[in-house]
């Protein structure tokens, strides 16, 4: 039975072609992908793609507001009519659109499948037809609701990743992992292979509106960080990322700007609430991880910076008081927690 694909073109890589020296968008790329698609794939006829292009920019150029538009750009077709979504996208943002749409669309009763490339397709080592192949075989044969990542790293199998899972590309490669390097599902040889249990029809929907808040502070820890360079007007709240083992610096031995715990207190002087990410629930704890939670903040357990990124910008644009964004955000939605 021939499967209609709604194919969602938004720029990246992908979407690009090598002029010169220089990497760029190129409203042909999508055309070139579909031919690829055709020669590659042993029976393109038995599928039918009906395209959209509501962006063409480069990923890092991505804002939150171009998430409401490919939200817009899909909900304004009859998904009824559709076996699945494909959404192509850049790999710089990748991750934290994974994690966005993973959010909102936690109710979807088709797969949507983000496909991006590590380098133009005209290159014959680029990976993007393979994802996208991957893809389209996703739809034909499971079929399976929710978001999620195909990606082929350089000499490994294809992996398909939880879209609220999935890390961003790991420094100075084209890598991607999942979180705790956990991959949901592996496609080789024409089959996909589980490896992750993970239950995902057990879901529990809720509708929410495409507006992401844009008073949302986001902060890295680094040695020397110092928190007095912040100013927090207009913002609703605060992200505080961590290093790998849940921490961030808690002492005021080098001076109180460089303590996190005194920039929580100036925080809760000024009713701004921050959230601390990403960090797995043990009974055990490092000392500074407790000294951070006594001074007030709140950890978002158990899920990456990205879903954590996504939850926060979709919590303060979805509910107004602090009952109804700890609700949600307790949520889990689309399989963020691990």
């Amino acid at each position: 039975m021939k499967k209609n694909i709604l194919l969602v073109f938004t720029g990246g890589t992908i979407g690009s072609e090598l002029a010169g020296d220089t990497i760029n968008t190129n409203s042909s790329a999508g055309f070139k992908l579909l031919q690829h698609f055709a020669e590659q794939d042993p029976k393109p006829d038995s599928v039918s793609f009906k395209s959209l292009k509501p962006l063409q920019i480069l990923s890092e150029n991505l804002h939150p507001s171009h998430w409401t538009q490919i939200i817009a750009a899909i909900e304004a077709e009859d998904l009824e009519q559709f076996d699945g979504i494909i959404v192509t996208h850049g790999t710089d943002s990748l991750a934290f659109s994974a994690a966005a749409l993973s959010q909102y669309f936690n109710g979807l009763p088709i797969p949507l499948l983000l496909v991006s490339s590590d380098l133009p397709l005209d290159n014959p080592q680029a990976n993007g037809v393979a994802n996208f192949l991957c893809a389209v075989a996703f739809i034909r044969q499971l079929g399976q609701p929710g978001v999620f990542v195909p990606y082929r790293n350089p000499g490994q199998v294809m992996q398909i990743h939880l879209g609220s899972r999935l890390s961003s590309c790991l420094p100075l490669s084209s890598d991607f992992i999942s979180v705790q390097s956990k991959a949901w599902m592996h496609f080789e040889n024409g089959r996909f292979q589980c490896q992750q249990n993970v239950e995902l029809s057990a879901r529990s929907p809720i509708t929410l509106q495409p507006n992401f808040s844009k008073r949302i502070l986001l902060i890295r820890p680094y040695p020397g960080l110092d928190y007095s360079a912040y100013h927090l007007d207009n913002f609703a709240a605060v992200l505080h990322d961590l290093y790998h083992s849940g921490t961030a610096c808690a002492s005021s031995g080098a001076g109180e700007q460089y303590s996190l715990v005194e920039f929580l207190r100036r925080c809760r002087g000024q009713a701004i609430p921050v959230y601390l990410a990403s960090a797995l629930y043990s009974e055990a704890a490092y000392a500074s991880t407790r000294e951070l939670l006594n001074a007030g903040a709140e950890m978002l357990w158990n899920i990456s910076f990205e879903a954590a990124y996504a939850k926060l910008l979709l919590a303060y644009g979805n509910f107004d008081t602090p009952q109804a964004i700890s609700g949600y955000l307790g949520r889990d939605l689309a399989h963020e927690q691990v």
